[in-house]
């Protein structure tokens, strides 16, 4: 590293490249550069399919085989937990190497865990495996939850390939496609995690996964991305720098809290990700439920063809406050009565605004941080934005499962529950998905309010305005 390329890392307010000797756009034409972008997005969309789909699996046959919505709490707090304490190493790496061997190596990590998990479900009986006082369950669930986890590590890396890849003004759109190829493969891991644990059982589920992580790194290996000569200079210290990490997000003003509005959706996240799945388990059959859930899963391709098609508007923090307030309203009514059908809308229209909110998010940081930092910038959105999860799933549950819902299938629950929620063996959890709906719009509304989100959004405008003037060098 030159003495020169800490001085154009260190200036943070850029919305370039930082080190444009590392990437060299001039190579392809932006066609050419779009292509390979899009079988980046193909190549994470089947990894990504692959951890959901065995994740998803492993939730549904927990609950199925425990009825315990603690178990599933824990499963989904573990995960985004694990993501919350690992994203900021994450993003070091993907600011320190190559995109496409980031990927590579956790495409890697991925299919060895997942063989791991393979062994140990076929050498241990299910009854000890199942049984949560025994360390086992939570050993076969570390082990998968550890791939799923080490696989985020490819949506960072593709966060930083749209910077490489794709024209500053394009970059909205392409954000979009991400959201809808993500959603559809939501759509095929929820249809095939409830027919596979339902049909085939865990062990052959286990086996799937494993087929399709092979076949995703093997399709990793032919990938080539040319612009990328060597890793951006930058200024990334050891394995964690969450030193580093964290200057790169003070250093641009407001950016702290554009992450911070954008964890508003994983408070409420969380609690979706203790109690939805157990409010649908006990309305369908396991099959069933996924059929459905993939059918409320087609919000994902909605949201995210619309913000290919349209972008997201002159301030894309708007966008995302106003996304978020919506989802608010979302998940306090979605449930007012149980009904399939009131509970499929809500969850479909909910998948819908999923992507504007990551999109949103993503834009911005695309915009105003250097591709050197954009590793750790992502990384600790990732995990500020992740921890906020598993606090609510694992405060929620235990409450749910000791005192919400069996005091709402009470008679004098049910009595005083019944003219707002009307009567079912799911009131309780519809309760806890009121209060957290309302909690959710306040603070969206609240946000619009403050000194900061002008600063961010005016800050926006300035670098989108820079855009077109500084970026053609690079072309």
């Amino acid at each position: 590293m030159t003495e020169q390329e800490p001085a154009q890392v260190e200036d943070a307010d850029a919305p370039l490249l930082a080190d444009p000797d590392a990437v060299d756009t001039s190579l392809r034409s932006p066609q050419q550069r779009s292509r390979t972008f899009a079988g980046i997005l193909v190549n994470t969309a089947l990894a990504n399919l692959t951890t959901s789909y065995l994740w998803f699996a492993l939730t549904f046959w927990v609950y199925l085989e425990t009825r315990n919505v603690i178990a599933t709490g824990v499963v989904g707090g573990v995960y985004m937990l694990l993501i919350a304490l690992s994203s900021i190493s994450f993003g070091t790496f993907v600011d320190r190497y190559r995109k496409l061997a980031v990927m590579r190596f956790a495409a890697g990590f991925t299919l060895v865990m997942f063989v791991l998990a393979g062994v140990m479900f076929l050498l241990a009986p299910t009854a000890l495996i199942l049984d949560l006082t025994q360390p086992w369950f939570w050993i076969f669930t570390l082990i998968i939850l550890v791939g799923a986890v080490v696989e985020n590590m490819r949506n960072i890396a593709l966060s930083t390939t749209v910077t490489i890849l794709i024209e500053p003004d394009r970059r909205a759109n392409a954000n979009g496609l991400v959201g809808m190829v993500q959603g559809l493969m939501f759509i095929v891991t929820s249809l095939l995690s409830g027919l596979s644990v339902g049909l085939l059982g865990m062990g052959w589920t286990i086996a799937v996964a494993l087929v399709l992580t092979a076949l995703a790194f093997a399709h990793l290996l032919t990938l080539r991305m040319p612009e990328e000569l060597r890793a951006a200079a930058t200024d990334a210290q050891g394995g964690f720098d969450l030193r580093g990490s964290l200057a790169a997000v003070l250093a641009i003003a407001g950016l702290f809290a554009l992450i911070l509005f954008s964890t508003f959706n994983n408070f409420i996240g969380g609690v979706y990700m203790a109690l939805m799945d157990p409010y649908g388990l006990e309305m369908f059959s396991v099959e069933m439920w996924g059929a459905v859930f993939a059918l409320g899963s087609t919000g994902f391709i909605v949201g995210g063809a619309l913000i290919g098609k349209f972008g997201l508007g002159a301030n894309p923090l708007r966008t995302l406050l106003i996304a978020v307030a919506v989802m608010g309203l979302l998940g306090a009514v979605f449930t007012l009565r149980e009904w399939a059908w009131l509970y499929v809308a809500g969850i479909w229209l909910y998948l819908v605004l999923i992507p504007f909110v990551e999109a949103a998010e993503q834009t911005v940081i695309q915009q105003v941080v250097p591709l050197p930092r954009q590793g750790r910038v992502f990384g600790f959105a990732m995990a500020f934005e992740a921890a906020a999860a598993p606090v609510t799933a694992f405060l929620i549950a235990p409450i749910a499962q000791f005192w919400i819902i069996p005091w709402a299938r009470s008679p004098e629950g049910a009595a005083r529950l019944a003219p707002l929620l009307g009567e079912g063996t799911s009131r309780g959890i519809a309760l806890v998905f009121l209060v957290a709906g309302i909690i959710l719009i306040v603070a969206a509304l609240a946000a619009f309010l403050t000194p900061v989100y002008r600063q961010v959004s005016a800050s926006y405008a300035r670098a989108a305005s820079d855009a077109p003037e500084t970026a053609a060098p690079s072309a």
